[in-house]
């Protein structure tokens, strides 16, 4: 995202977006994990949009839909993306305790 955002701060947006579309899957990983600044998610949205259609995207996030109002700067542009990325989707939700959480128990010594 931070080459994105160069990018459209040099005017150079689309062409960057097009270079990624040699690739046929991209993966955003942890959407929602770190607070964006409006510059970055509206660049983020950009690219959902431009790869909405033209390529796979892979978006793992640990925010169901309903929160992603927290994601986007405004209600318009999260159910935009939200659209965008479900249209054409399969979603799989993964529910339990985490993967490191159980990782960090079994390598615990026994006192």
């Amino acid at each position: 995202m931070q080459n994105l955002q160069q990018a459209k701060r040099d005017l150079h947006l689309m062409t960057t977006m097009t270079r990624l579309d040699k690739y046929q899957v991209l993966i955003i990983d942890d959407i929602g994990y770190v607070k964006k600044t409006d510059a970055e998610t509206q660049v983020l949205f950009e690219f959902i949009a431009h790869r909405y259609e033209s390529g796979s995207l892979i978006i793992t996030s640990n925010q169901p839909f309903s929160r992603w109002d927290s994601i986007f700067p405004d209600t318009m542009m999260t159910v935009a993306a939200i659209d965008r990325i479900i249209h054409h989707s399969t979603i799989i939700e993964i529910e339990g305790d985490s993967y490191r959480k159980n990782q960090s128990l079994k390598n615990k010594p026994i006192s």
